[in-house]
């Protein structure tokens, strides 16, 4: 599956966006619900969680155990949750630091392990698949901290959109933690999104063949395949955001 650049047909919509009213109350609340569920659920699932939607919505929602899901996956849900929350304080700022990516990966792990939550890993790691060099342990709080002061700049040169799909590539690709990489570089990838005003953009399971595609188009080089899937998936996440305003402002 290839994809396109849609940042024109993005940059259109978000001038379509930017011209409504702002939501508040109960309707900002069930929004901000809506894309907890939706991106908790789908970035666990493209790491094979096995939760459905409707599971990782009674769980966050209810706090209702599923019979016959691993306990992990509860885990996953509810820390990721957590991380979410994390991203409607942090987007209300325009920096992103080192600090807030280990803040985001606590929250999402210290259920499966307390020891490695908002910790860089201690020991060698590769990306099966994957023919790139990960830094090793004595090298990542050094490479995180170039990859976060070059962020400024970065931001200043690129489309909002392209800016957010390579803080994903990147972190992916120094690969910090023991666990918990992908879902954490969505999660950045969405904080860089929400503090230039887009909506909350998920990559959902149906698509995971093209992703996995697209990351090791990069690792080869290329960062164009990963940009347009980017791209598409916000634009896609724009129309549901019109079609949820109207609905949630209809008189």
């Amino acid at each position: 599956m290839r994809f396109d650049n849609r940042l024109a047909d993005i940059d259109r919509l978000q001038e379509e966006i930017r011209s409504l009213r702002p939501l508040r109350g109960r309707a900002l609340a069930q929004l901000r619900e809506y894309y907890k569920i939706g991106l908790t659920w789908t970035s666990n699932a493209l790491e094979g969680n096995s939760l459905t939607e409707s599971e990782t919505k009674v769980i966050i929602e209810d706090g209702i155990t599923i019979g016959g899901k691993p306990l992990r996956d509860h885990f996953e849900a509810v820390g990721h949750a957590e991380a979410f929350d994390l991203l409607y304080r942090l987007a209300e700022r325009w920096e992103i630091t080192e600090a807030e990516i280990l803040k985001l990966h606590r929250l999402f792990f210290f259920r499966i392990d307390a020891k490695s939550a908002g910790h860089y890993r201690k020991e060698p790691a590769i990306i099966t698949g994957a023919t790139i060099e990960l830094p090793p342990p004595s090298r990542i709080k050094t490479v995180m901290a170039e990859f976060v002061s070059e962020i400024p700049e970065l931001r200043a040169k690129v489309h909002p959109v392209e800016f957010a799909a390579l803080l994903h590539l990147r972190l992916v690709t120094i690969h910090p933690f023991i666990d918990g990489n992908g879902r954490t570089a969505r999660l950045l990838m969405n904080l860089a999104l929400m503090q230039d005003g887009f909506p909350v953009t998920i990559i959902p399971p149906v698509v995971r063949p093209a992703y996995i595609e697209a990351l090791k188009a990069s690792n080869a080089g290329d960062n164009r395949p990963f940009i347009n899937l980017v791209s598409n998936m916000v634009f896609e996440a724009q129309r549901d955001y019109l079609r949820l305003f109207r609905a949630l402002t209809a008189e």
